[in-house]
């Protein structure tokens, strides 16, 4: 008898683990992916630039990608507060940049020179984890790189704590 509900109880457990684990996985894919994993790191970059000069703004680039549900829950938080949209549209071209740590260590050698490329062009910023937060100035010099981590709170993101990091950074704060 012992054995049976020994074998029960493992079987019962196993089944609230699976469903567990099923319901993670589809909260974190219910956020929408905002990284394209397609385009060429450095062209996107070199194209916000473009606009962000003809526009008198900075170019934001969070580095990231779909496989990170702190960068996805970023990009879903700022999509739904109008004063950060705000802040953001105003201010700054802004960008996802897809990057996986894998990507340095890769098999095939033109993806990791693509990848210490794109490390060694933002100042290694993925040191910081991810997402990481890199501002450029409209000549694509960096000005700043912010560690997401500090502006969590929670399972979340602080609001006062995001605006004051993109009203630090925007040209007018930068240029004053």
């Amino acid at each position: 008898m012992n054995m049976k509900r020994t074998l029960f109880i493992a079987i019962m457990a196993a089944l609230i683990s699976a469903t567990s684990f099923a319901q993670d996985a589809k909260s974190q894919t219910g956020l929408k992916k905002v990284y394209d994993e397609s385009i060429n790191q450095m062209e996107q970059i070199d194209k916000a630039l473009i606009q962000a000069k003809k526009e008198g703004k900075f170019v934001i680039c969070q580095v990231g990608g779909n496989w990170c549900p702190w960068c996805l829950k970023f990009a879903d938080y700022i999509s739904k507060d109008s004063d950060i949209t705000k802040i953001i549209n105003d201010n700054f071209v802004y960008i996802h940049v897809n990057y996986n740590p894998r990507m340095a260590k890769s098999k095939d050698e033109a993806v990791a020179k693509r990848a210490a490329a794109l490390m060694k062009r933002l100042d290694n910023a993925g040191r910081f984890g991810y997402p990481v937060f890199i501002v450029l100035d409209k000549n694509g010099k960096i000005i700043h790189i912010q560690d997401s981590g500090y502006l969590e709170e929670g399972e979340g993101y602080n609001k006062e704590k995001v605006m004051r990091f993109f009203k630090n950074w925007t040209p007018k704060a930068v240029n004053s």
